[in-house]
């Protein structure tokens, strides 16, 4: 019954991992804004 499931099962996810990977590689960071303003009514 095994049919190498296993092996089969762990390429498939080596392959979304890998298009995954390349996406999250693809797509631009965003940087942290630590100077946002704030109106008077907002500030504490």
């Amino acid at each position: 019954m095994a049919d190498n499931f296993l092996e089969r099962q762990r390429q498939d996810y080596e392959k979304r991992k890998a298009e995954w990977l390349r996406k999250k590689r693809g797509l631009p960071r965003l940087k942290p804004q630590g100077n946002i303003s704030r109106g008077e009514d907002e500030a504490l």
